[in-house]
């Protein structure tokens, strides 16, 4: 396995009369250049599980693994691309590219030629010289990826990266993903409450419950690749989103109180 979740879970308020189960012990796998995505309702622990990955925070028992070697806080070899954009504000969209690649190899010294290429990779190589606040949102979020991408991570890990796009931007940029993902040949863990974007997109989805008896269930996405959105008309497509909005439905009323 490329990446390893082993035993991992999370607690807030350790040692506390009122400790917060974040995350009940989990445990499966991503072989490499595979695409899967958590999904589940708000609050199952999907952004704490991918937090966890990225290094962000300590878990209160387990490991995480990554090509055999145990990790222990945020790396080059995991990327991470968030719901907001965060990029450096003062920089264009080339230089925060730039910066990444500083970042990641300090001695590289053709900077602005590989900002450039990744920016032809997400399509924005007219806008090289644009500052974030001369984007839309979905160009930002290229911006975002073609910055990930600088660093060459082992892992690509995304926390619902098109929420808050509108919905062709949405469909847009998930094509595009699938694009840079073919072309990277990249290992993929991607958090979405989008059933429908999830089947699109993964090889697996992992389905998180707040039920901590059966709190995980994996389902393969067989769907072929390389993937178009005319996939989405097919009868395989439909009978895979059914299959996940029925093993969701009940615990998606019981959070809404409906």
């Amino acid at each position: 396995m490329k990446l390893e979740i082993d035993r991992l879970r999370m607690e807030y308020g350790v040692g506390t009369k009122s400790p917060v189960l974040a995350l009940p012990e989990t445990s499966f796998g991503v072989r490499e250049n595979e695409f899967v995505s958590l999904l589940g309702v708000s609050g199952c622990g999907k952004s704490t599980l991918l937090s966890l990955v990225a290094g962000l925070r300590p878990a209160t028992s387990g490991r995480i693994m990554l090509d055999g070697a145990e990790v222990l806080g945020p790396g080059v070899d995991r990327g991470v691309v968030f719901q907001a954009y965060t990029l450096l504000p003062w920089l264009t969209a080339r230089q925060n590219i730039e910066f990444a690649v500083a970042e990641a190899s300090p001695k590289v010294k053709n900077r602005d030629r590989i900002a450039r290429e990744l920016l032809g990779t997400v399509g924005l190589a007219d806008f090289a010289d644009a500052y974030p606040s001369q984007l839309s949102g979905g160009m930002r979020q290229r911006v975002a990826i073609a910055r990930v991408l600088a660093y060459k991570p082992e892992v690509m890990l995304m926390d619902e990266p098109f929420g808050a796009l509108d919905a062709l931007t949405r469909s847009l940029m998930q094509e595009l993903l699938m694009q840079v993902w073919e072309e990277h040949k990249l290992t993929v863990l991607f958090v979405t409450h989008d059933i429908s974007e999830a089947v699109f997109l993964s090889d697996r989805v992992i389905v998180m419950s707040k039920d901590r008896e059966n709190f995980l269930t994996e389902v393969e996405i067989d769907l072929p690749r390389p993937r178009t959105p005319e996939v989405t008309d097919s009868v395989r497509f439909h009978e895979l989103t059914s299959d996940l909005v029925m093993r969701l439905r009940d615990e998606a009323r019981q959070a809404s109180h409906l």
